[in-house]
């Protein structure tokens, strides 16, 4: 056990409650949430549960009994989360945050279960992104779960993007999906002959219809598109043959075969004809790039649920780990406490919580992000329009006015007379929301699914041998496994830390960053327990380094910071997942104390539950110094050469000579001096004299200053250890081990 904290305390005697979670995440108000959170948590807890105790996860075959989760998605209205009112759904407006509690909730349980639910709108993304309004309404119509008193089955949709081996995952710019004119009438509406093979494709097995990537093999067609294709279309639709996985067997994956006859008014978002030439209004990047961009936070939820639905099963097992055993009586330590007797199993487990936390928070925070930004960018599409701004190069030479006023605005104070005008100007509050969202939505994925990954690992490892057994309780063991798939599903590691040293970079979000930065200080001031000034000083770490590499080159005069050095741009782009993160968590903490505050109903919990979550704060906090800290100094230091002893570097030095001389002048300056050429030539055994911090330090300011400023982040950790050790949990679990 840690020692007794430092400071009083209020204990937190439950898990979270979902009226804490409801806070935080900023649902509170939102009753048609609640109802989906309840739902989707039947389905999970209840028919996914006892698929996965049942060894559902044991084949790869679409099976009867994992047919019957669809029916339960249905049911629930999980299928219809997607549709509008008017569609047959029962959600009006932006979507991205019920998904992600949806998704949530299927995999706090299993991940296959949320992938089945999230590809089939995945599947509809495209047409509802780019779609024409008749593509959009008909097939989300289609899609959406039958009404009381119908009797029809809903249509179901997969997406096909990659392409069999070599090509899967390698480069979605690169298709090889073919689309040919089969026939064209004149007067009438071309016909067109599409050839596309799959490569690990979700929901296949029972699909309907799928939306397609595919370019152009004939000079009648322009570039590429997303083509819709259905089941019964002249041709083949074949669904292929399963996948085997070694995760998410909930889900159906399978590498299917099209070649089939399709009209052209089944290119999504349109078409227009030009001299006797097809060109789709959209080609497929900009289709995926629309759809991708919101669907990869889900993704990333997906993993967050996975480490925070580890924190019951292991403190259950580390507690009852020794009952039954000779040596542990009823009312001993070793029989109340277990494993929870000793110190690093506490705190491990609460690095795992904590991580738990800062995942769910980033994830959930670019979720209600997108829910902000949908219908900004709507009205700035139409003010654009009404100004003949058609997009493309267009559009950004017209929004670099608003760049500058957005930039201005975050640096303007509260008082200032000027900040309504601009905070009322939709343009500006688009490229302010665009910047943040072009790089929440790479970080959550990146640092969700890549550090969740191995976080889970952490959480399995402290089951003991438990956690690699098939009745594992919470299913840790498919949990962990599954988070692999997550890491790499809708594009792997690379591909988002590419999007971020790209977009991290732009004036408006680095604008954003420093408000951000005085914000944590102005938190610290009022809430240091969160670790917020400890976060500060991290992200002005990370700026400096930033400015530094953008201008600084290699021993070999080669530019450090561009496109084709990654190995200076991707452990960039880490290091600020991590800021970004912790910055979201405390973030949720502070909407938790002040609006928790208004509700009588958590008169009693919320102290402790503040007081244990702001600890959790300042662990994560730690954490993300500590991998800034690192990730900083190699980049700033790792690309000068290190001094040798040869002439030059001797010149460095002092000889003992000239060091007695100045002693005398100058007594005690020997105590200062590190290298020494001796009388003889000789010099220290090392590689050479020590590297000097020329042009850094600044840089090492900075850094001391951090590695000060985590003072107390250990003493927090004791006092969150104190509170996993005593905190009370159900007496089992509300679904089947």
């Amino acid at each position: 056990m840690s020692t007794a904290p430092l400071l009083e305390t209020h204990p937190m005697l439950t898990l979270p409650t979902d009226a804490i979670r409801q806070i935080q995440w900023r649902f509170a108000d939102r009753f048609d949430l609640h109802m989906l959170v309840q739902s989707a948590r039947g389905v999970a807890r209840g028919t996914v549960a006892r698929l996965v105790a049942e060894g559902q996860r044991n084949t790869h075959e679409w099976t009867p009994a994992k047919e019957e989760m669809m029916e339960a998605f249905d049911r629930a209205g999980i299928s219809a989360i997607f549709m509008e009112p008017e569609e047959g759904g029962f959600i009006a407006g932006p979507k991205n945050l019920a998904l992600a509690l949806a998704a949530f909730e299927l995999a706090w349980v299993d991940g296959g279960a949320a992938t089945t639910s999230l590809a089939g709108f995945l599947a509809l993304s495209p047409i509802h992104e780019r779609g024409t309004p008749e593509q959009a309404r008909h097939y989300k119509s289609l899609a959406a779960p039958p009404q009381p008193g119908e009797s029809r089955k809903p249509w179901r949709g997969a997406f096909a993007l990659t392409e069999p081996i070599p090509y899967v995952g390698v480069d979605t710019g690169m298709l090889s999906g073919k689309l040919r004119i089969a026939e064209w009438k004149d007067g009438e509406e071309p016909l067109l002959q599409v050839d596309k093979r799959g490569r690990f494709i979700t929901n296949i097995a029972f699909a309907n219809f799928v939306t397609a990537a595919v370019s152009s093999d004939d000079p009648r067609i322009k570039g590429s598109c997303v083509v819709i294709l259905e089941e019964g279309d002249e041709g083949i639709f074949d669904h292929g043959t399963p996948t085997k996985k070694l995760v998410h067997q909930l889900s159906s994956t399978g590498d299917p075969i099209f070649n089939l006859k399709v009209p052209a008014n089944r290119i999504v978002g349109g078409y227009t004809a030009k001299d006797g030439v097809v060109v789709p209004n959209f080609n497929h990047s900009e289709v995926i790039e629309a759809v991708f961009r919101r669907t990869r936070v889900t993704v990333g939820l997906m993993t967050a649920a996975k480490m925070l639905s580890a924190i019951e099963p292991v403190i259950r097992y580390q507690r009852l780990r020794f009952r039954g055993a000779e040596g542990a009586k009823p009312g001993s330590v070793r029989y109340e406490q277990g494993i929870q007797q000793r110190e690093d199993a506490l705190h491990r487990l609460v690095d795992v919580w904590a991580c738990g936390e800062a995942a769910a928070s980033l994830g959930f925070a670019t979720a209600r992000l997108f829910d902000e930004l949908d219908p900004i960018e709507r009205q700035k599409t139409a003010i654009l329009k009404e100004r003949g701004v058609a997009g493309g190069r267009a559009e950004m030479k017209a929004l670099r006015e608003s760049e500058a006023r957005a930039i201005a605005l975050t640096g303007m104070r509260p008082d200032d007379h000027a900040r309504a005008e601009l905070e009322a100007d939709p343009l500006v509050q688009f490229v302010l929301k665009d910047a943040e969202a072009n790089v929440l939505c790479p970080a959550t994925k990146l640092w969700n699914t890549g550090h969740g990954a191995n976080v889970m690992r952490e959480a399995v490892s402290l089951m003991g041998g438990y956690g690699i057994t098939e009745d594992c309780p919470g299913f840790l063991a498919g949990k962990w496994m599954d988070a692999q798939l997550e890491a790499t599903y809708e594009g792997p590691e690379a591909v988002q830390r590419r999007q971020l040293s790209v977009t991290m970079t732009s004036d408006v979000f680095l604008a954003q960053f420093r408000a951000w930065t005085a914000e944590m200080r102005r938190i610290a001031s009022t809430h240091a327990g969160t670790g917020a000034c400890t976060l500060a000083s991290a992200m002005q770490v990370w700026l400096w380094t930033l400015n530094h590499l953008q201008k600084a080159t290699d021993a070999a005069g080669n530019k450090l910071y561009h496109g084709n050095r990654q190995g200076v741009t991707f452990p960039m782009a880490d290091a600020l997942c991590w800021l970004l993160a912790s910055r979201c968590q405390i973030l949720d903490v502070l909407e938790l104390e002040q609006r928790g505050a208004c509700d009588s109903v958590l008169t009693e919990i919320l102290p402790g539950t503040v007081q244990f979550l702001s600890d959790l704060c300042h662990v994560q906090a730690a954490q993300a110094a500590g991998e800034v800290g690192r990730i900083c100094a190699e980049l700033v230091f790792g690309y000068n050469q290190h001094p040798s002893w040869g002439e030059e570097g001797r010149k460095r030095c002092f000889t003992a000579c000239e060091l007695d001389q100045y002693e005398e002048t100058m007594p005690g300056i020997s105590a200062f001096v590190v290298d020494v050429i001796g009388e003889d030539g000789g010099h220290p055994e090392k590689a050479g004299p020590c590297a000097g911090c020329e042009g850094a330090s600044e840089f090492l300011t900075l850094q001391n200053k951090l590695s000060r400023c985590l003072s107390g982040s250990r003493l927090a950790k004791d006092r969150a250890a104190d509170t996993v050790s005593t905190v009370m949990i159900p007496e089992a679990l509300d679904y089947p081990a």
